[in-house]
């Protein structure tokens, strides 16, 4: 086990998850390309949602952390990744100070959108901030009750991706529908990896995932489809992005396939976290590449 000293800086590197700051980088990245391709491109405004979807990553991620472990979700037989609380690498009194900072910070960062998307964005902002406490916590978290997989389309995909564009082109485009579902599904699979492999401690934690509630071979197929569906999506953008978008999803979907199968053959324990990379690397390939494709 990991040697951390309580409430360090190490200590909150780690509860920040860095790896999973790539699901918050790609719709960004993707809304950028969007605009880049439509003559739209403003730099400052792309930054600064960069830096505030990144921001409520780490947000979540603590949120997640600290009530997860207060419900006695983490317990000692957790197959994933380690989590700060249970370790006792943070203190939950010293993780709610670490929340209440980093959520004002994004507030604050993400305010200033406002100057080139308009008032309404304080909407926009004020959602991800109370969804991001209620994944997990409150009378109803909503993680714990199977809407996870829904909530990831409309914060990985729809909000961000659209709102990446919005502020710089204050336009919505038919392109930026299919861009923000085929994000949203492509950061899904990820959570379709967490819940497939914890369906077992999720059942007995009363977590109620879609997987725990429809079964394993549900969650093993449903990871297949939505690197298919993913791959379907981006054949929309080869008026744009030509010869090389359709490039793009082929290869895309041999990775996602490889992966599949490798999911299939481990189907339990603890070696599922190396499908968690895999389906990363996936989604990091299909962002960037699609990007590009677009952008050219």
């Amino acid at each position: 086990m990991e040697t951390v000293k309580r409430n360090s800086v190490k200590a909150w590197l780690l509860a920040a998850r860095p790896k999973t700051l790539a699901g918050a980088a790609c719709p960004v990245i993707l809304g950028t390309a969007l605009a880049i391709s439509d003559n739209e491109f403003k730099w400052l405004p792309a930054l600064i949602c960069l830096v505030f979807a990144g921001l409520m990553q780490i947000a979540a991620n603590f949120i997640n952390d600290l009530f997860d472990y207060l419900k006695g979700t983490d317990r000692e037989d957790r197959l994933g990744p380690l989590r700060a609380c249970a370790q006792g690498w943070i203190s939950p009194s010293a993780m709610k100070k670490g929340i209440a900072v980093i959520v004002i910070l994004a507030s604050l960062i993400g305010c200033s959108l406002i100057w080139w998307g308009g008032w309404e964005l304080i909407i926009v902002g004020i959602l991800c901030v109370l969804f991001a406490f209620f994944y997990t916590t409150g009378p109803y978290p909503l993680s714990y009750h199977g809407w996870g997989d829904a909530l990831v389309i409309i914060f990985f995909g729809f909000i961000p991706v659209g709102c990446t564009y919005y502020v710089q082109a204050l336009n919505w485009t038919p392109a930026v529908t299919v861009a923000s579902l085929l994000c949203g599904i492509v950061v899904d699979t990820l959570l379709v990896v967490n819940n497939y492999r914890d369906r077992d401690q999720d059942a007995e934690s009363g977590k109620k995932t879609i997987i725990v509630r429809f079964g394993e071979p549900f969650g093993r197929y449903l990871y297949l489809a939505l690197g298919i569906i993913a791959a379907i999506l981006t054949l929309y953008f080869i008026p744009v992005g030509g010869i090389p978008t359709a490039i793009v999803a082929a290869l895309y979907l041999v990775l996602h396939y490889q992966t599949w199968r490798k999911l299939c053959i481990i189907h339990s324990g603890k070696q599922l976290n190396s499908i968690l990379g895999e389906s990363s690397r996936n989604m990091l390939f299909l962002a960037f590449f699609l990007s590009i494709t677009i952008c050219i």
